[in-house]
């Protein structure tokens, strides 16, 4: 069983806010759906070149759309 990321996010709020979809976040970043849909739902850590290309996309720094917990 894979065991759920730490890191969290709000993609999807990002991504409603822009009126972007799933698969058209995934086309500009070049993964699958089901890879941003993994990631979205914290299922999965992107690369941390992948979490500044989304950021990137929406035009916000890489801590306003990822998160990790302080120890």
């Amino acid at each position: 069983m894979v065991k759920p990321t730490r890191v969290t996010n709000c993609i999807r709020a990002h991504r409603e806010q822009q009126g972007i979809t799933q698969a058209e976040l995934a086309r500009r970043i070049g993964v699958t759906r089901q890879t941003l849909l993994a990631i979205e739902g914290e299922k999965y850590s992107p690369t941390l070149e992948l979490a500044f290309q989304i950021a990137r996309e929406f035009g916000v720094r890489l801590e306003d759309v990822f998160e990790y917990p302080g120890a």
